[in-house]
This record gives C-alpha cells, sequence and structure tokens, in this order.
C-alpha cells in the first residue's frame, strides 16, 4: 500500500543550524531595508496587517514594523506574518546564489526512493509554503519540488495540534492510520500520533542507524533504518 508521508524541515531533512545561522540572520539584517523600499506593496501590506493583529500595535512606519519583524526573529516565534516576510526574503538570497538550503544525504536518498516506489511526498513545516517550496527549490541536491505533492504551514494549524494532522490527513484524502509523519519534535510526532498517524522522531545527535522502539514512540538516527514504509 502506497502511503503518503509528511516531513518536518528543521532538524528533520535539513540542518537547523543552517535555518538558525543562516537564514534566519539573512532575514533580520535585510528586514528594514525591503520593508521600506516596498512599504506601499500590496504583499508587504497584508503581511503588515497581519503583523498588526497578531502583535496589538499599530506598526504604522516601516520601522516600528522592521523592529516588531526582527523582535520576532529573535524570539524564534513561529507565526504566520514572520514566516511570510522572511519567505519573500529568502527568495532573493536563493534566486541571486546567496543561499543554497541543506538536506542531509539520507534525506535525499529518502526522497528519492519513496517518490520513486510511488509514495506521495509532503512537507509540514513552521515556515511558510513560499518558504518551503524554495527550500526545495534551492537546495544543494539541485531542485527537489518535482518529488512532492504538496505543502502545510501554520495557516493549516499549530504543529504541536493533533487536528492539525487531521486536517492534513483530509486535504491529501489519506486516512490517517495510512499517513506517515518524521519530526525532531517530540511535541509534534506525540500531536500526529494521537490525529492516529505513524510517525518517527528523528534525532540527529543519535547514530544514524539507530531504531529505537521501546519508547512511547519510534526514535530513529536517520532515515537510513526506515526502508520499508
Amino acid at each position: 500500500m502506497k502511503k503518503p508521508v509528511v516531513f518536518d524541515i528543521e532538524g528533520t531533512i535539513g540542518d537547523i543550524t543552517f535555518v538558525r545561522n543562516v537564514l534566519f540572520p539573512y532575514a533580520r539584517a535585510r528586514t528594514l531595508r525591503h520593508l521600506t523600499s516596498h512599504w506601499g506593496d500590496a504583499d508587504v501590506e497584508a503581511i503588515v496587517a497581519d503583523a498588526r493583529t497578531e502583535s496589538g500595535k499599530p506598526l504604522a512606519t516601516a520601522s516600528d514594523a522592521a523592529s516588531q519583524f526582527i523582535e520576532w526573529i529573535d524570539q524564534d516565534r513561529k507565526i504566520t506574518p514572520l514566516k511570510a516576510l522572511q519567505g519573500i526574503l529568502w527568495r532573493e538570497g536563493y534566486v541571486s546564489g546567496e543561499l543554497k538550503a541543506h538536506l542531509y544525504p539520507d534525506a535525499i536518498t529518502a526522497f528519492e526512493r519513496w517518490s520513486n516506489a510511488g509514495h506521495r511526498l509532503y512537507i509540514y513545516s513552521s515556515g511558510s509554503i513560499a518558504a518551503q517550496k524554495l527550500y526545495l527549490q534551492y537546495s544543494i541536491a539541485g531542485d527537489l519540488t518535482s518529488r512532492f505533492s504538496g505543502y502545510f504551514d501554520t495557516t493549516t494549524g499549530p504543529k504541536a495540534d493533533a487536528g492539525s494532522y487531521r486536517k492534513i490527513a483530509s486535504a491529501i484524502g489519506a486516512e490517517p492510520a495510512g499517513t506517515v509523519f518524521f519530526s525532531d519534535a517530540v511535541a509534534e510526532i506525540a500531536a500526529a500520533r494521537e490525529a492516529g498517524f505513524a510517525a518517527f522522531c528523528v534525532d540527529r545527535t543519535k547514530p544514524a542507524a539507530a531504531n529505537e522502539t521501546s519508547g512511547p514512540f519510534p526514535v530513529i538516527g536517520s532515515f537510513e533504518p526506515v526502508t520499508d514504509l
């Protein structure tokens, strides 16, 4: 039976330090300049409007809005307006060649193996859908977007909420019990399992061949142990 497979990004298919040490600083350094230059653009206006709702602040100027976004970046807030703005800024870096997304070699192999076997692949990340597509389009392995059937972000719901995973299963036309989810975050694994998903916790601090099944859910060191879904 061909099972849909849903992947988290940070710490699961790509090194979390790339996001925190490369992507976040890149966006942070360009936030004020971009908001100032594009203050009247429709996409920026929509993002800032969402930021006003989220923050409860007027954010009447580009400087005020930039200060709020930078504060959220420093707090690593996983909220939709911030992720939308970061996606715009990262696109510039990817297209220019300044950025190239990190992927673990075993993740690249898993994408090829499972998509070739007929399993549909999806992403569910706190980063915006636009940012997810950029990550896979401009990766160290080249453009991998053709291997993926869809993307989900926080507009679907919080990643630690079982309801979000039920929504994903419904959206892709699958039964939760027949859907596989991989993440490095225990809270996300717990939520996915509550929803009925087969969920694996990817712990990159463990040896690549680690495959622990004695706990409340399987813990793997990489995708190497999971050859048969």
